[in-house]
Order: structure tokens, then sequence, then C-alpha cells
């Protein structure tokens, strides 16, 4: 990291790297250049959290990223399987990074049940969208990290 630099989390996906549950990604250009500055950390919270690449996707069922946290809803993959302790183990490991390269901003890419802000799949796998955030990202913004989501661009 560059002296005087602000250091900022982001989606590993947004800057080339194949963790997206299809493992492909959703390079940023712009992203990328201000990665190659030493401004951003790569994070995958999925990943993170012990799911392989490629993945069966997943979504919250019953809530969003925060209801996940407090345990009032779960992260399910499309087979059925009950994933809800590998997005909260990633999650935790996103904030312990933040916490320890001190960023204090993370742009995370929109829609995922991890990353996403504002909006995210909602839990039917049909392709249907609720209001709402991934679990890290709620994570990250309860513990005063501020979240920026980030328009996805298939590779």
């Amino acid at each position: 990291m560059w002296v005087g630099t602000v250091m900022k989390l982001v989606s590993a996906c947004l800057l080339g790297v194949n963790c997206n549950f299809e493992g492909k990604n959703c390079l940023n250009a712009e992203l990328q250049e201000e990665f190659m500055k030493g401004a951003l950390f790569p994070v995958c919270p999925e990943v993170l959290g012990g799911l392989g690449v490629p993945r069966v996707p997943g979504e919250i069922v019953g809530g969003d990223g925060g209801d996940v946290l407090d345990g009032k809803a779960k992260v399910f993959n499309m087979d059925g399987l009950d994933i809800t302790e590998q997005f909260l183990k990633g999650a935790y490991a996103a904030l312990a990074i933040a916490k320890s390269v001190g960023a204090s901003e993370a742009l995370l890419i929109e829609n995922s049940p991890s990353c996403g802000c504002g909006k995210i799949f909602d839990g039917s796998f049909k392709g249907k969208f609720c209001v709402g955030g991934g679990v890290t990202a709620a994570l990250l913004i309860r513990n005063g990290v501020k979240v920026t989501c980030i328009k996805a661009v298939k590779e």
C-alpha cells in the first residue's frame, strides 16, 4: 500500500477474479485501475466462507442479510442445502480484513446474497429481486463501513 492511500475493500469478482458462483467475474476496468494504484483490497466472502468455485447459486430465504445476521433468515443454495454458516463465516472474515487494512469503505457487487446492497435476489431462485442487502454488506454497514454497490458487468 502506498503511503497515504486509503484502503477500500472490493468484491474480488469486480477485479477480474473468477470467483462468482459460475466461476466467472464481473471485471470493472475503472476499479481494476484503482486496484493497480494500491487502493483496493479484494475479498470474496463466499470463498472466504469455504464455498467452492464454481458453486451452486445461493439466495437468502426469509429476509435479507441483516435478517441472516439476526438469525431470522437463512441462505440456501438452489439444491436446498443450508449454506448460512458459510455466508456468516465469510462475512466475518471480510469484516476482519476490513479492520486489519483500515478500510472504512467497501465497493461491493450488486444483487449478491453476500455483497449485494439495495436489492438482492428474493430467495425464489426465479430471477426476482427484493429490497435488501447481502450478509457481508449488512455486517460491514453495522460495523461502520460505508458500502457502495457496483453494477455487475459480465465477462
